[in-house]
């Protein structure tokens, strides 16, 4: 068997420990399809956690559980012994224990080295622990006080400990996400909400949606396997590189961001099948006659939005969705002063925790911090095209909008592969650092050339 792994890990370029993890990953899909077959919502509840420790177990060994227990324990103990401060108790405590295994396992080193361990699974369950911490912090707070997103998913009563280890571990979910809430996960398990039958029916197929996300998995695959031996990121430490001049290394940048995206494509796009053959991904039912069932909660990239977004805004809704909706909901909104509006602190501040979430490698900061002029450098284009009312000079700035964001998003990219501070900044200064200075100087512009509204037709005429 050993041989046989190895035979298949060489076909397509991973080591067998990772092999073996995305041999894993990918029987979270029949194990969320018997889920649906589990008779009773307290049995459902021991299958979703039984399922994901052996999962785990499988892919890491047992230490992963251990791993896995301390956060899982320290927000269940935070509810359930200091409910009003529950929520920043248990982001601080779990942050911090993220932090230090980070450090301890130095998963980035491993990970460019073909290696794998069970960091990246922590990273989802923290974001799973630390909502349900600050949702039930919420269930103490006025409904008047709140955003439609705490109304929402508050939790007026304590979640059992069997209810909070299914969803921490349901099947497999913790792996690579994606990230849902506590309050759809208890009303999946228990039939209401949007899953409780309907006029429109009893609970939609997923067999269809699944499909389509396989495909997705399997193109996603077929692609980063043709591309990435034409773009292997040690090539940017081969003296031939340095031979290159300035359009062919920012050209092979931009093809390594674009090929390394692809592997993160079939990875969610593979987390995503699971999530939607359990039933779990249904998210309602469209506006349309006859009603279309929807299944965007386990959407967590839409690949032509990336690839051909018109503006850097729009890429936190378009990749990596569920934790950018965290960050959103978690971090962002939370941020922001009532009655007034949020700004660059705001928007850092986010991608900084998103940075380190990730890991604390230079690598990571730099590409948040880029990521962060990226999107504010964006809004300045976005501001003057929408002041502007003459027809070509608007359809100019929006393929403006449209080139700076592939340009800056892939020059970024680089320091999220290479990980190193020296290595990052040696890469952004063979290109003289173009995407850093571009954006710089487009805030800078915006405030020398600030955008003024368009005035309508019938404003000119008064």
């Amino acid at each position: 068997m050993e041989l046989g792994l190895e035979t298949m890990a060489a076909a397509i370029g991973v080591s067998v420990p990772v092999l073996w993890f995305l041999l894993c990953f990918v029987a979270t899909i029949p194990v969320s399809f018997l889920w649906r077959f589990v008779p009773g919502t307290l049995p459902k509840h021991v299958y979703s956690a039984f399922s994901g420790l052996v999962l785990s177990y499988l892919s890491f060994g047992i230490s992963s559980n251990l791993l896995f227990l301390v956060p899982m324990l320290l927000g269940y103990a935070a509810m359930l012994l200091y409910r009003p401060k529950c929520g920043i108790i248990t982001f601080f405590l779990s942050f911090g224990y993220l932090i230090g295994c980070h450090v301890y396992y130095m998963s980035g080193d491993a990970w460019k080295e073909g290696g794998i361990d069970a960091t990246g699974a922590l990273m989802v369950l923290t974001l799973k622990v630390i909502s349900s911490a600050i949702n039930y912090n919420d269930g103490l707070l006025k409904e008047e006080d709140l955003r439609e997103a705490q109304k929402k998913y508050r939790l007026v009563k304590l979640p059992s400990l069997i209810e909070y280890f299914g969803y921490c571990l349901c099947c497999g979910s913790h792996f690579a996400g994606p990230v849902f809430e506590i309050k759809d996960y208890l009303e999946w398990t228990e039939g209401e909400g949007i899953w409780a039958p309907s006029d429109k029916g009893l609970s939609p197929s997923p067999y269809g949606a699944t499909f389509r996300a396989l495909v997705q998995a399997g193109i996603s695959m077929a692609v980063y396997l043709y591309l990435v031996p034409y773009h292997p990121l040690s090539r940017f430490g081969e003296p031939v590189y340095q031979e290159w001049g300035f359009w062919r290394k920012l050209s092979f940048q931009y093809m390594s961001g674009f090929t390394a995206r692809w592997k993160y494509y079939f990875i969610w796009s593979i987390s995503e099948a699971s999530i939607i053959i359990s039933g779990l991904g249904f998210s309602g039912w469209t506006e349309s006659s006859p009603p279309k069932p929807k299944w965007d909660r386990a959407k967590n990239v839409d690949i032509p939005g990336v690839e051909l977004a018109k503006s850097a805004v729009v890429l936190p809704l378009v990749w990596n969705i569920q934790v950018s909706t965290w960050l959103r909901h978690y971090v962002y909104e939370r941020l922001i002063t009532k009655g007034k509006k949020p700004g660059f602190f705001q928007l850092l501040a986010t991608q900084t925790v998103s940075a380190v979430w990730h890991g604390l490698y230079p690598g990571y900061m730099l590409f948040f911090v880029q990521s962060a002029l990226m999107i504010a450098g964006s809004r300045v284009i976005y501001r003057w095209e929408q002041a502007s009312n003459i027809g070509l000079v608007k359809k100019t700035l929006v393929f403006i909008n449209f080139a700076y964001t592939l340009l800056i998003l892939n020059y970024s990219a680089v320091g999220f592969l290479v990980l190193s501070l020296h290595e990052a900044l040696a890469l952004y200064g063979s290109v003289y650092y173009v995407g850093t200075i571009l954006p710089i100087t487009l805030i800078l512009l915006g405030y020398i050339i600030p955008a003024k509204p368009a005035r309508s037709k019938a404003r000119k005429q008064q």
